[in-house]
């Protein structure tokens, strides 16, 4: 990883759902505490999908985690001493994300903030391409493509409403959502004969 010599940085785990950024981010944030580092974990107050008060993965590890309705809160809840800061799907946040996490870094403190940076129509997601601007490093992780087994950076929509007036904020797992290739990718499904299919131009 990169500037571990260097005071406050920020560290961005971005790709498509299922493809581990929970994972990694508390990987990271756990590794950090056995350093007996002060670490803070956020998460949007939205994200209920698992626990009110924990930052959990889709394969169930979890860390505490605080709920906040703004980005701007998280500023508030951060300690002095505090040396690592975790943000979880921060697409669900506004761009004001962008500011805190660049205050953080200011301030000395690691940020690792993760999240999808494209949303299910395959367009980039809030304020992620700015995080990513203004990161000092970037991971960009793949999950598998459910329909050829190919690499994922894409997430469908299998459920709810698909259209161009179908809100882009729907929090869900696999209930609704399911990982794919750029080829498999059916952003609007209401316009497609089948949402589980193969698509005839997917490599495989």
């Amino acid at each position: 990883m990169l500037h571990r010599t260097l005071p406050g940085f920020i560290e961005v785990i971005c790709g498509s759902m299922f493809s581990g950024k929970t994972e990694e981010l508390l990987r990271r944030v756990k590794r950090a505490q056995i350093a007996r580092q002060k670490v803070q974990v956020f998460k949007p107050v939205i994200d209920n999908r698992y626990s009110v008060d924990h930052v959990q993965s889709h394969d169930a590890n979890r860390v505490a985690s605080k709920p906040v309705e703004k980005a701007r809160d998280i500023l508030r809840f951060v300690d002095d001493n505090t040396r690592v800061v975790g943000i979880d799907e921060a697409q669900f946040f506004d761009e004001v994300v962008v500011e805190v996490a660049q205050k953080l870094a200011y301030r000395g403190a690691r940020v690792i903030v993760a999240g999808l940076d494209l949303d299910f129509r395959g367009q980039p997601f809030g304020p992620m391409p700015k995080l990513l601007a203004v990161a000092e490093d970037v991971t960009k992780l793949q999950a598998v493509c459910v329909v050829c087994g190919n690499p994922a950076s894409r997430t469908q929509k299998i459920a709810g409403p698909t259209g161009p007036d179908a809100g882009r904020i729907v929090v869900g797992a696999k209930d609704l959502y399911e990982a794919r290739c750029r080829f498999c990718h059916e952003p609007d499904i209401s316009s497609q004969a089948g949402v589980s299919g193969q698509s005839q131009d997917c490599p495989t």
